[in-house]
C-alpha cells in the first residue's frame, strides 16, 4: 500500500516539475537501498539520464522564473510533466504490486497532469495577474522545493505523502462541491 502512496507522491510533485521527482528518484535509486527500480525503470539511474535530467532541470529552473517565459514553458511541460509522472509512478509501484503497468502509467499521468492544468492554467496566471510577474520567481522556488520535499517523502515515508494527498484531494472536491451546491441554489 506505501508503494501506492509513493507514486502518488512522485506523480504529483513531477506536476509541479517533470525533472526533480525525476532525479530524486535517480539519485535516490543509484546511492542508496531506500529504492529498488525494477527494469526497464532501471534506466533511470544510468550517467546518462542523471547528466540529462540536471540539464533539463536547471533549464526549468530559470526559464520557470521569468514572467512570460515561465507561462511557455508551462505549455512545453504540458507534455513533459504527464509523462514523468506516468513514469515515476510506474516505476514506483512496478516492483512492490501486482499493478497492471497500464492502469498505473494512467494514474501517474491523470496525477501529474491534474496538478499541472491547475498550477499552469489557475495558479501561476492568477500570481502573474496580481503581481504583475513579481510573484512569480519566489513561486517557482516555492514549488522546487515543494516537489523536492514530497518527492524524498514519498520515498520516506509515504504515508504522511498518502495522508496529505487525501486531505488535499478532499478540500478541494469539498471546494468544488459548494461552488456547484451555491450555483444551483442560484438557479
Amino acid at each position: 500500500m506505501t508503494s501506492i502512496f509513493s507514486a502518488f507522491g512522485l506523480s504529483a510533485s513531477a506536476g509541479l516539475n517533470a525533472y526533480i521527482p525525476l532525479l530524486v528518484v535517480s539519485l535516490l535509486a543509484k546511492f542508496t537501498n531506500l529504492l529498488q527500480l525494477s527494469e526497464p525503470w532501471d534506466a533511470l539511474t544510468s550517467w546518462w539520464t542523471i547528466g540529462v535530467l540536471v540539464l533539463l532541470g536547471t533549464i526549468e529552473f530559470f526559464a520557470d522564473k521569468i514572467p512570460a517565459v515561465d507561462h511557455v514553458n508551462d505549455v512545453i511541460q504540458t507534455i513533459f510533466r504527464p509523462t514523468a509522472g506516468a513514469i515515476l509512478f510506474a516505476a514506483s509501484t512496478n516492483a512492490v504490486t501486482n499493478m497492471n503497468p497500464v492502469l498505473s502509467l494512467i494514474l501517474g499521468l491523470v496525477t501529474a497532469g491534474s496538478v499541472h492544468a491547475v498550477k499552469s492554467l489557475a495558479i501561476r496566471p492568477a500570481i502573474t495577474a496580481t503581481t504583475g510577474g513579481l510573484g512569480d520567481a519566489p513561486v517557482s522556488l516555492l514549488e522546487d522545493f515543494v516537489a523536492a520535499a514530497v518527492s524524498i517523502l514519498a520515498i520516506i515515508i509515504p504515508v504522511v505523502v498518502g495522508c496529505v494527498l487525501i486531505i488535499i484531494t478532499s478540500l478541494i472536491v469539498m471546494q468544488i462541491y459548494s461552488k456547484g451546491k451555491k450555483k444551483r441554489e442560484a438557479a
